[in-house]
C-alpha cells in the first residue's frame, strides 16, 4: 500500500517514524510547508520519544530514514499535490486543514484513492472507531475519520458500561498540553488556551460529548465532557464519573474490563492493576488502559480511571486502519 502524509505536526511525524519500519506499507511522500532540513531534524530528534536510531537526512527533494527514501513536498494548496503520479493509495490527512468532506475530497481529486483523517472531522465525514464499528468501512466511502485520541478511549468504555446501564456520564480528560496552547501568556480567542501551558492546569472546551453521541445514540443527552490540560508533554488520564442504572461492585466492573481486554477488545483495551503514573503510558499502543486499582463505586455512582498515550495509542489505531483498509483495496 502506497501512503502519503499531509501535515507533519506531532501525529504526522510519529506516523512517519512508524511507517518506515512497517512491512506492507510504503511511505511515498510527505507534504508540509516547513523547511525540509527542519523536518529532517524534527524526525530525528523527538523530545517525547527520543532520538531515532539510524540516519535521517534530506537531499534534493527526498528524505532518507533508516534506508527508506520518500519525497518531501512543500505544497500549500492540496489541489496541486501529485498524488496521481505518485500512485498514492491512502492520504493520511494530518494538517487539520482538510477535515470536512468537501475539503478532504481535494486529495481524491488530486489522485489519491482514499483519505484517512487524523481528527474527528466535521459531521459529514463518517466517524469509525477501530475496534468498535470498523465493519462499516465498506459503506463509508473513500473518506473516513478514525475519531480522536479521547474518542478512541471513551467509546469502548461507555459501550461496555452501557451493558450495565448508564443514566449519565461525566468525563474529565486530564491531557498533556498541545500545540493549540501557548508557551507564554498571550492573546487567544479562547482565553484559557492563551495562558502558559507548562505553568497551569488549564480547563478547555472539547467536542467529545457530541462525537460520543454520534457513536452511541442511545446515550444522547446523557454525556458531558471537559478536557483539563496539565503540564506534561505526553500522556493522558480519563476520569469517568458514571451514574449507573443498577448497583454493581467495583470488582464486577473490573471483571467486565479485564475479560473484554482478553477477548473482543484485545489490543485495543488493556486492563492494569499496577501503580501507574502518566509517564508509564508513553509508547503504549492501546486506546485505553483501565486502572483497576482506582475503580470505586458508591451507591450507583462509579468512578473509573483510564490512561492512554494520546499520540502513540492514537497512531496505533490509524495504522490498524491502514492494514484493515488494505484488505479491501
Amino acid at each position: 500500500m502506497r501512503v502519503a502524509i499531509n501535515g507533519m505536526g506531532r501525529i504526522g511525524r510519529l506516523l512517519c517514524r512508524r511507517l518506515i519500519a512497517l512491512d506492507g506499507m510504503e511511505l511515498v511522500a510527505v507534504n508540509d510547508i516547513m523547511d525540509p532540513e527542519n523536518l529532517a531534524y524534527l524526525l530525528r530528534y523527538d523530545s517525547v520519544y527520543g532520538t531515532l536510531p539510524g540516519a535521517c537526512s534530506y537531499r534534493e527533494g527526498r528524505l532518507e530514514m533508516n534506508g527508506r527514501k520518500f519525497s518531501v513536498l512543500r505544497q500549500e494548496d492540496a489541489r496541486l499535490l501529485p498524488w496521481k503520479e505518485l500512485g498514492v493509495d491512502i492520504v493520511l490527512e494530518c494538517s487539520g486543514k482538510y477535515s470536512s468532506r468537501g475539503k478532504a475530497a481535494i486529495h481524491l481529486a488530486a489522485g489519491a484513492r482514499k483519505v484517512l483523517l487524523s481528527t474527528t472531522g466535521s459531521s459529514d465525514v463518517p466517524l469509525l472507531i477501530y475496534g468498535f464499528n470498523q465493519h462499516a468501512l465498506e459503506q463509508a466511502g473513500d473518506i473516513i475519520s478514525p475519531g480522536g485520541c479521547m474518542t478512541n478511549c471513551a467509546t469502548h468504555v461507555l459501550y461496555l458500561l452501557n451493558s450495565i446501564g448508564i443514566e449519565s456520564a461525566h468525563l474529565n480528560i486530564l491531557h498533556s498540553y498541545t500545540s493549540r496552547q501557548e508557551l507564554v501568556d498571550t492573546a487567544h480567542p479562547h482565553f484559557r488556551r492563551g495562558r502558559a501551558a507548562a505553568e497551569s492546569i488549564i480547563p478547555v472546551e472539547i467536542d467529545l460529548a457530541g462525537s460520543l453521541e454520534r457513536l452511541l445514540p442511545g446515550l444522547h443527552g446523557r454525556i458531558a465532557a471537559v478536557s483539563t490540560r496539565v503540564p506534561v508533554a505526553n500522556g493522558a488520564l480519563a476520569d469517568f464519573t458514571v451514574q449507573l442504572k443498577s448497583r454493581v461492585g467495583a470488582q464486577e466492573v473490573n471483571s467486565l474490563f479485564r475479560t473484554s481486554s482478553q477477548h473482543e477488545y484485545q489490543g485495543i483495551l488493556e486492563y492494569n492493576e499496577e501503580a501507574l503514573v502518566s509517564l508509564d503510558i508513553k509508547g503504549n499502543t492501546h486506546s485505553c488502559v483501565i486502572d483497576g486499582t482506582l475503580t470505586s463505586v458508591v451507591g450507583n455512582h462509579l468512578k473509573l480511571i483510564t490512561w492512554f498515550d494520546n499520540e502513540y495509542g492514537y497512531t496505533s489505531r490509524m495504522i490498524d486502519w491502514l492494514f484493515y483498509w488494505k484488505k479491501l483495496l
